[in-house]
């Protein structure tokens, strides 16, 4: 069983019993709203996600994410939920500020 924490919207779990689930997907599948703005597709990076713990739980980063990683828009401890798999374990996570909706109440 895996499971996602969302920190900063109230400690939000989410379980799933499969593995190799891209992290946006699962969010989604829990009607949690997370933004995307190009389609879940590694374009942009809208849908990034602060990994505070279990970044070992995660596939290795994608040929997107490690573009965005070396033009500096994708900091050591960020990863992209539309690109970033979840293997096993447990994923603690954070909306990044610059990323959070307004119509959203976000925790500390």
């Amino acid at each position: 069983m895996a499971k996602i924490v969302i920190e900063n919207l109230f400690n939000k779990e989410i379980t799933t019993r499969q593995s190799e689930r891209k992290v946006i997907e699962l969010i989604h599948e829990n009607y949690i709203d997370w933004m995307h703005a190009c389609g879940k597709k590694g374009r942009c990076t809208t849908c990034k996600m602060e990994v505070i713990s279990g970044m070992e739980n995660l596939a290795p980063l994608t040929g997107h994410e490690q573009i965005f990683r070396e033009d500096g828009r994708l900091k050591a401890h960020q990863r992209l939920s539309c690109q970033a798999k979840l293997l096993k374990g447990t994923l603690i996570i954070r909306v990044a500020e610059e990323n959070k909706f307004p119509h959203l109440t976000y925790s500390n």
